[in-house]
């Protein structure tokens, strides 16, 4: 087989499948659970991984690390796509299990892709065979399992969360691609840095996009008189569909910047015009829209709780309308949430308690607070002096801090907006 021959039949398998990594050493991103002394790389290194459920966002290597467990075990593995898999085909594996642990001693691991696809009648055919150790189960899922799998399953599962991948790690992707013989090695390349950044940013932390984008750069250009071919930042945005940000990364950053601080500064002019400034540059309007989320509690918290409402509502109406209805709702926040009363005392008051909560080591729950269905009968007795708000009209003094901070006061409500009336309700209840 010639390299022309080689060429070709490269194409016919996608560039993410070509690149993807066969072991821990060779994978990108995602250091908080593959670091070499992590939990994780050490149970696959002495192949004594537990049953696990991978939860991020797609492209960020959930499927690739099933593929290194794989690669790396000595044991039975088996793949499901609960899309396209039933209660038979788990059924099967099962029994693959059974025999390989009692004729041969042998482990047996089932990767099942999307697992939250499937419902509580197939996952509970999975129970008894992940709880007797007959089969390892591991789960890979763009959803909350804690939200969209049967918590049974979930108990039985140590969660890794995998986070959108930084620049940084699809950049190096990206070059790791074009040099690769698994990759591009064996075409001659030419690709400019601000193409291949503007692939990586607008990738949006899915290194699967990245990879396409780049794949269709590559095979849709014409090489030319010297069989070079050449990527330009025009073939890059074609590549990804999207135009490329009308400003270099610095000035990028500052005007997200100034948008933010325009919320902050209840400037709803400057800020309806920093977002089309944005938008018309080329970035995903969902980046705006959970900006706007996030400084609806940052900045303005109970002094008017319907920011909150407001900037959801806009966040859940983009994602349905998309362009370019969706900017409508999203530009109704932003004024909302820029004329709305503000206050930080929300914020403050989370942060102190996580200061405190790092801090104190030694907290103790209060016995009153205490769960007592399966305390001892001293427990119970001291746990009967908790007493009910409802029996008291809806309140009643008693302490819910630990005695290490007894008398602690996160929350401190301004004289702004709706926070005024909480002051009031607090000061009525003695706080």
């Amino acid at each position: 087989m010639d390299l022309f021959d080689l060429m070709e039949e490269k194409k016919n398998i996608p560039l993410a499948e070509r690149m993807r990594p066969s072991t821990l050493k060779e994978f990108i991103g995602q250091e908080h659970i593959v670091s070499p002394t992590s939990l994780l790389s050490r149970a696959i290194k002495m192949d004594n991984l537990g049953s696990c459920i991978f939860w991020g966002p797609p492209g960020t290597g959930k499927s690739t690390l099933a593929n290194v467990i794989a690669n790396s075990t000595g044991s039975a593995f088996f793949k499901l796509n609960a899309v396209s898999s039933g209660v038979g085909d788990v059924k099967k594996v099962i029994e693959e299990g059974v025999n390989n642990r009692k004729l041969y001693g042998k482990r047996t691991y089932l990767f099942l892709d999307e697992c939250h696809r499937f419902n509580k009648a197939q996952c509970d055919s999975l129970l008894s065979a992940v709880e007797s150790g007959d089969v390892i189960f591991i789960g890979s899922t763009t959803e909350n399992p804690y939200a969209s799998m049967t918590p049974a399953i979930v108990s039985r599962c140590r969660i890794f969360e995998l986070k959108r991948l930084s620049t940084k790690n699809i950049l190096e992707a990206l070059y790791k691609a074009i040099s690769s013989k698994n990759g591009f090695g064996d075409y001659n390349i030419e690709i400019g840095e601000d193409a291949l950044k503007h692939i990586a940013n607008l990738s949006a932390g899915d290194l699967r996009v990245a990879y396409n984008a780049l794949e269709m750069a590559v095979l849709t250009t014409t090489p030319d008189e010297n069989g070079v071919i050449k990527i330009t930042l025009k073939d890059a945005e074609e590549s990804i569909q999207r135009k490329a940000l009308s400003f270099d990364e610095t000035l990028y950053y500052d005007i997200l910047s100034a948008f933010c601080k325009s919320l902050r500064g209840s400037d709803s002019d400057a800020a309806l015009y920093y977002m089309q400034r944005l938008v018309e540059g080329g970035l995903d309007p969902l980046i705006i829209a959970r900006r706007v989320v996030a400084h609806a509690s940052e900045d303005i918290g109970m002094a008017d709780p319907n920011a909150m409402v407001q900037a959801t509502s806009a966040l859940l109406a983009y994602e349905r309308l998309g362009l370019p209805e969706g900017l409508l709702p999203i530009s109704q926040a932003i004024v909302y949430v820029c004329e709305a009363e503000k206050s930080n005392a929300v914020y403050l008051a989370m942060h102190s308690a996580k200061e405190d909560a790092l801090k104190i080591r030694d907290d103790t729950v209060p016995p009153h607070l205490k769960n007592t269905g399966y305390k001892s009968e001293e427990s119970k007795a001291l746990s009967k002096n908790y007493k009910y708000p409802h029996d008291f009209g809806g309140y009643i003094p008693q302490q819910y801090l630990p005695d290490e901070l007894k008398g602690r006061v996160y929350y401190n409500p301004t004289d702004n907006g709706y926070e005024k009336v909480v002051k009031e309700i607090r000061k009525k209840k003695g706080k």
